[in-house]
C-alpha cells in the first residue's frame, strides 16, 4: 500500500496479522485474562460475550496459545450452522478421536477422550467453541450432558463458551436453565475505552516502524466517536484515515480526515463498519 511507504511504516500496523505477543494490553483483555485464569484453576465452563469486532477471538487465541503444551491441549472449534451429530463429529476430531458413526457412540468417545486425557495423562483439555450464539437450543442442551463427569461432580476439562451478546438471550430460555447454572465465569468484552485510543494506535504505529505522533488529539476523540473503541472498527477506521491523508499528501491525520474516512466507508452507523 502507498500509505506505507508515505510513512515510512514496514506494514499496515492495523491489519489482523498480529502476533499475540503485539496485542495491545487494553483494561479489556487485562480483565478477560483474569478471569481466564481463574477458570484455569477451578476447571469447568465459562462465557465470553461481545459484539462482533471486539475482540472475543483475538483474545481467547493469545490466552490459548500461552498454555503450556505438557499441561494442556487445546482445542479451537468455531461453529456454523451445524447439526449435532457434525458438531460431535468435529468435537471428536478435534481431541484426537476417529469419530465413529452413531452420536451416541461419538458421545462416549468425546467423554472418553477427555477422561483419559484428564486422569491418565494429567492433561487438562481446554475446548474453546467460538461463535457460540449460532448454536441452537439442541446442541446448547448436549453441551450439558456432554460435560457431566462423575454425575456432575468433577470438572476434568475447561469449557470456554464464545459468542456475541445474542446467546446471553439463549441462555436465559428455561430450557437452557441447566447450562447457564453450570457456568463458572461470565465476561462480557467491551472494547477499548476512550481514553485507550490515543495508546493503541500510537503502540501500533510505533511496532510498524513509526515513532512520531501523527493523529491530533482531536482526531483520537473522533475515531471513538465514530467506533466506540471496538478493535475492528478502530482498524478498518485509522487505516483509511492514512489512506485518505497518504492521496493529499497531508502528514497530519486530524478530525477532517477521520470524518472523511468514515464517509469513504460508507458508515451511516457503527454496525455498517462492523461489516467491513
Amino acid at each position: 500500500m502507498m500509505f506505507t511507504q508515505f510513512y515510512g511504516l514496514k506494514f499496515n500496523p492495523f491489519s489482523k496479522e498480529v502476533p499475540f505477543d503485539q496485542l495491545f494490553a487494553s483494561w479489556d483483555l487485562q480483565e478477560l485474562t483474569s478471569r481466564l485464569k481463574y477458570l484455569q484453576q477451578v476447571r469447568g465452563i465459562g462465557l465470553v460475550t461481545g459484539e462482533p469486532g471486539c475482540g472475543k477471538t483475538s483474545a481467547l487465541r493469545k490466552y490459548v496459545s500461552e498454555l503450556n503444551p505438557a499441561h494442556y491441549k487445546t482445542c479451537y472449534f468455531a461453529l456454523s450452522t451445524v447439526t449435532v451429530l457434525e458438531f460431535y463429529q468435529g468435537l471428536a476430531l478435534a481431541l484426537g478421536e476417529e469419530p465413529k458413526h452413531k452420536k451416541v457412540s461419538i458421545f462416549h468417545q468425546i467423554q472418553g477422550a477427555i477422561a483419559s486425557l484428564y486422569y491418565e495423562r494429567r492433561i487438562t483439555p481446554v475446548i474453546v467453541l467460538d461463535e457460540i450464539h449460532l448454536a441452537g437450543n439442541k446442541i446448547l442442551e448436549d453441551l450439558r450432558l456432554l460435560f457431566n463427569f462423575q454425575m456432575d461432580s468433577q470438572n476434568p476439562f475447561i469449557l470456554i463458551l464464545a459468542g456475541q451478546t445474542l446467546i446471553r438471550s439463549k441462555l436465559a430460555l428455561n430450557v437452557n436453565n441447566p447450562l447457564r447454572q453450570r457456568l463458572t465465569v461470565k465476561y462480557s468484552m467491551r472494547g477499548l475505552k476512550a481514553e485507550e485510543i490515543r495508546e493503541y494506535c500510537v503502540s501500533r504505529l510505533k511496532y510498524a516502524g513509526l515513532h512520531e505522533e501523527i493523529f491530533t488529539p482531536a482526531a483520537f476523540e473522533a475515531i471513538y466517536a465514530v467506533t466506540n473503541g471496538l478493535p475492528r472498527l478502530v482498524n478498518n477506521l485509522v487505516t483509511t484515515c492514512l489512506i485518505c491523508a497518504c492521496s493529499k499528501k497531508q502528514r497530519e491525520i486530524d478530525p477532517e480526515v477521520v470524518y472523511q474516512a468514515q464517509q469513504e466507508l460508507e458508515i451511516w452507523g457503527v454496525g455498517l463498519l462492523c461489516a467491513a
